[in-house]
Order: C-alpha cells, then sequence, then structure tokens
C-alpha cells in the first residue's frame, strides 16, 4: 500500500486527517475557507487560519469535517514545516493537489 506521508528535509506531505489536526491545532489555527468561495454543499477554497496572521477578514471557519470532506473529495495534500530553519516552530503550510504516491488504493 502506498504511504500517506513523505517527508523531505524541510516538509512534510501528507493526506492523513489526524496528521494535519494536530499539526495544526498545535499552532492555534483552524480550517477555513476563502470568504465568497464555494457555495451552500462547497466549503470553496480551503485554507488553514492562524489567529493574527494575513487571513483575518478574509478567511471564516469551517468544520474539520467540512474541510476534509473537500480535502479528499478534490485530491488534496498538506504540505508543512515542522521547524523554521533557526529552529523555531513554523506555521508554514500549503494545501497542493496528491502526487499518485501519496494516494491510498
Amino acid at each position: 500500500m502506498p504511504s500517506r506521508s513523505r517527508k523531505t528535509k524541510l516538509s512534510h506531505t501528507t493526506i492523513d486527517h489526524e496528521e494535519i489536526r494536530r499539526w495544526v491545532e498545535a499552532r492555534g489555527g483552524h480550517p477555513a475557507r476563502v470568504r465568497g468561495t464555494g457555495g451552500p454543499d462547497d466549503p470553496g477554497m480551503l485554507r488553514i487560519d492562524f489567529p493574527g496572521f494575513s487571513g483575518e477578514g478574509k478567511l471564516e471557519p469551517i468544520s474539520w469535517e467540512d474541510f476534509f470532506s473537500a480535502f479528499d473529495e478534490n485530491e488534496l495534500a498538506f504540505v508543512y514545516q515542522d521547524k523554521k530553519k533557526s529552529g523555531e516552530t513554523s506555521t508554514f503550510s500549503k494545501i497542493v493537489r496528491r502526487e499518485p504516491e501519496l494516494v491510498e488504493s
């Protein structure tokens, strides 16, 4: 079975819901969508919101259930960094298209 995660020197890529949720919540973040995108059954453009960062006013919170439903339906993956080069905890993340080696068979 293919792996659900991949690690490189500076970043990790995963589709594992619990891994994503733990990483985000450990940094005070929560799932969000870009305000004005999507519709009643579509949350729109997914993001992770960290209070005090540039998303204020542009993002609105959504549930983890809605986030992961759209995440899987759109075959997305989560790229994140644990530590900055300085050793500080990082909040760097992005949502990208899944690569074939991350998809479960």
